[in-house]
């Protein structure tokens, strides 16, 4: 009686990626169905950097941790503003260019 080779992954997983992060498509990459579910899991950098700043108050320990890090989603919070502002300044022109 010879044993059958079972998957290492779960059968809920057969057929995503086994690094984790969801199907793949024909190319290799990730479905975008898959990397938009994942955007709304993730807080946003300015609450993530009010999250690290109460944590840099409750646990002293790692106080400079939680510093650089909430120094660091303030910095991304910075640069999506930016990066928006710009774009809406880009599709602004092109519309003007457009009439």
């Amino acid at each position: 009686m010879a044993e059958e080779k079972k998957s290492p992954l779960p059968l809920s997983t057969q057929g995503e990626n086994p690094t984790g992060g969801g199907v793949l498509n024909e190319e290799g990459g990730r479905s975008t169905s898959t990397m938009s579910h994942r955007d709304e899991l993730a807080p946003s950098p300015p609450a993530f950097a009010m999250y690290e700043r109460h944590e840099e108050k409750k646990d002293p320990e790692q106080a400079h941790k939680h510093k650089i890090e909430q120094e660091v989603a303030e910095a991304v919070a910075v640069g999506g503003a930016g990066f928006a502002f710009h774009e809406h300044h880009e599709k602004k022109e092109a519309h003007k260019h457009e009439h």
